[in-house]
């Protein structure tokens, strides 16, 4: 991709209107040196120095959208405890639209608890509730999407499912109704653990493993080279004609990207990664870049290459992190 091109799709960014819907995270960082052994168990002794919130999950999908210069709005629950408020605090101050996040007194906020020794992660400890929100609370969040959508103040929408209990299949249908009624395109980041089996996505974006168990096909290794993993392909295959998506991209960790088009092509994106220290929060950067990359004029290639440039940037940084488009541009292979 030429300069030149890569420009006028990030230069489009801002004007673009991203609606994230799905489970909203706190992610804890708790750290400091470990310079001992527990006499109480064979474990390392932390002396934590310093306390660090971000926001995860698919708050973590908003925040990539604000840091590669489009526009978020949020679409969840929280608790009605410190930690949501401490979500919906960083939220706002992100700039992110928090309108539409509502504080469920029955549940508590979903919080991940990183121990981090240097750059080291010990442990991760996970507080949440996975019970599907109230009826109502899903109802609310409907009705607000589909307003946006018919108001016209989304572009997109990314709907990321991380099992906490926000998404359900009778809330994708209504709202990929009238998204596409509406130009909208509709993105899906699915979990294993519920079939949300939905047609006319603009993207389903699994990670290998994830697309085996949709498929339901046993996961087999992968091939050395993309391009030759037959299991995969055949796979992709079925996802395409069960699920008929625009776009099938497939996370493959060490090997990259994977697209497949409703046309019947297909598209192998070697990884940018130099380093990799974290792969926390990497496919959120992957569904904020694809989508903010469609919406802004590239083509599925275009919208691939671009988001495995943004996924090789963030995994070489500690922790649940995001991209900017400087970071972007800098990291960029122009062709000559």
């Amino acid at each position: 991709m030429k300069r030149e091109r890569l420009d006028s799709i990030i230069s489009n960014f801002p004007e673009k209107r991203i609606g994230v819907v799905g489970d909203l995270m706190l992610d804890v960082y708790l750290c400091g040196k470990a310079t001992r052994i527990s006499p109480e168990a064979p474990v390392p002794v932390v002396r934590v120095k310093d306390k660090e919130l971000r926001l995860g999950g698919a708050a973590n999908v908003m925040l990539n959208v604000i840091t590669l210069g489009g526009k978020a709005s949020a679409f969840g629950v929280t608790g009605n405890d410190p930690n949501g408020k401490a979500i919906e605090k960083l939220l706002a101050a992100e700039g992110i639209r928090n309108s539409s996040v509502y504080p469920d007194p029955q549940r508590r906020t979903t919080e991940k608890q990183r121990v981090m020794a240097g750059a080291q992660q010990l442990v991760r400890i996970d507080f949440e509730d996975t019970l599907p929100i109230p009826a109502q609370l899903r109802e609310k969040i409907t009705e607000d999407i589909i307003s946006e959508i018919e108001k016209h103040n989304l572009d997109a929408l990314i709907f990321e499912d991380y099992a906490k209990g926000v998404l359900s299949l009778e809330m994708l249908q209504k709202v990929i109704e009238v998204a596409r009624a509406n130009n909208v395109m509709v993105s899906l980041d699915p979990h294993i653990s519920q079939l949300l089996e939905v047609k006319r996505l603009t993207l389903l974006k699994p990670n290998r493993s994830e697309a085996f168990a949709l498929a339901g096909t046993y996961c087999s290794d992968p091939a050395e080279s993309a391009e030759n993993d037959s299991a995969l392909i055949d796979v992709a295959g079925k996802l395409i004609k069960r699920w008929e998506p625009d776009y099938l991209l497939i996370s493959l960790g060490p090997q990259g990207l994977a697209l497949f088009a409703k046309d019947g092509s297909r598209h192998f994106i070697p990884t940018q990664a130099r380093e990799v220290y974290d792969v926390s929060g990497a496919g959120d950067t992957v569904m904020a870049a694809f989508t903010l990359s469609l919406a802004g004029g590239a083509d599925g290639i275009e919208a691939a290459i671009i988001s495995n440039h943004a996924a090789g940037i963030v995994v070489g940084k500690i922790g649940t992190a995001t991209v900017s488009t400087e970071e972007l541009r800098e990291n960029f292979k122009y062709d000559k």
